[in-house]
């Protein structure tokens, strides 16, 4: 199951998706974690110090071990050169798994232990000094699309993916792989305005989208937000010891979070798996091929000097039953 944390700046998205990851974690799922945000926070927030964060690999740094693996003998595709972030799988691709291993672990994840389990943890990088001027952020993202592209996974299996702030998700169609979007809204005007983005934007795509209202002081705050964002809310956090001591860098077990806390990450978990039994894998295929067309008529094929629009494979659904070749 794929779900996406996204928010405004400091609506304490990444956070949720912390606490939400630690919360599989403890319940003895398998867990890919990635942070695709614009500011690295996420490793930190499970627990590794710093200079462990900043050694963390940079998937945007493997971008070229990641398309020649995807690639695999996929007819379609002349050379992992001609791949770009949106190009998606056929016949001969190969696909990745949450549990199995394979070469984009190898070189992208690393485990984080939590509280006697283990997620696999991957970045997109920092945006650097050699990027300023010269590069789009949505660059260093087009790694995680790639591998969300070519992802097969089933229940009880999760990949949790902190995402950029506010909308700016939606300069590609990364919006469309995913199961939930829990959109992360402090009770505020501000707070709600990217919901109203996300709900207009994701409109036609069948996007999945639920509230989690944070930095919840006083009913008046959960009456603000029900007014806003209606059945949309799915539920509300409210201020959390177990969150403060974490920020300080000592949180207690994760057993000790706050009851209140501890409930509403479940029901987070529950709105989840609910998503399962309405899977489309032909509805996700053919928005993957929509965006990859679109992309392709607006820079791809001049950037790569050929026809992208080649690389669909109009036979091929993505889905479970789908073999990975050797």
């Amino acid at each position: 199951m794929k779900i996406a944390f996204v928010g405004k700046g400091g609506s304490g998205k990444t956070t949720l998706s912390s606490l939400f990851i630690r919360h599989l974690v403890a319940a003895g799922a398998p867990v890919v974690a990635i942070d695709a945000d614009i500011n690295q926070h996420l490793g930190p927030a499970l627990g590794l110090g710093e200079e462990e964060a900043a050694a963390l690999p940079a998937m945007g740094e493997q971008l070229p071990l990641i398309k020649d693996y995807l690639r695999g003998a996929n007819p379609r595709i002349a050379s992992a050169a001609t791949m770009i972030k949106t190009t998606p799988p056929g016949e001969g691709s190969r696909l990745v798994r949450v549990r199995e291993p394979n070469p984009v672990y190898d070189a992208c994840a690393r485990p984080v232990e939590l509280d006697g389990g283990a997620v696999r943890l991957m970045v997109t990088g920092p945006f650097t000094d050699a990027d300023l001027g010269v590069s789009c952020y949505h660059s260093k993202t087009g790694a995680v699309e790639l591998y969300l592209n070519h992802l097969v996974d089933g229940p009880d299996e999760y990949v949790v993916v902190d995402m950029t702030a506010g909308s700016d998700s939606f300069a590609s169609g990364m919006f469309t792989r995913f199961d939930m979007t829990f959109l992360v809204a402090e009770p505020t005007r501000k707070g709600v305005s990217v919901y109203r983005q996300y709900k207009e934007y994701a409109r036609d795509f069948g996007v999945a989208l639920k509230v989690v209202g944070n930095k919840i002081h006083e009913p008046d705050d959960i009456d603000f937000l029900r007014a806003e964002v209606g059945d949309d809310l799915l539920v509300t956090v409210g201020r959390s010891d177990w969150v403060r001591a974490m920020e300080k860098g000592r949180p207690p077990r994760f057993d000790l979070l706050e009851e209140a806390n501890a409930r509403a990450l479940e029901t987070l978990r529950a709105a989840v798996d609910a998503t399962y039994e309405r899977r489309d894998w032909e509805r996700y295929t053919r928005q993957m091929v929509h965006f990859h067309l679109k992309n392709a008529e607006s820079w791809g094929n001049e950037r790569t000097g050929a026809d992208l629009a080649a690389q669909v494979d109009p036979g091929f659904v993505l889905g479970e039953n789908v073999a990975t070749p050797a």
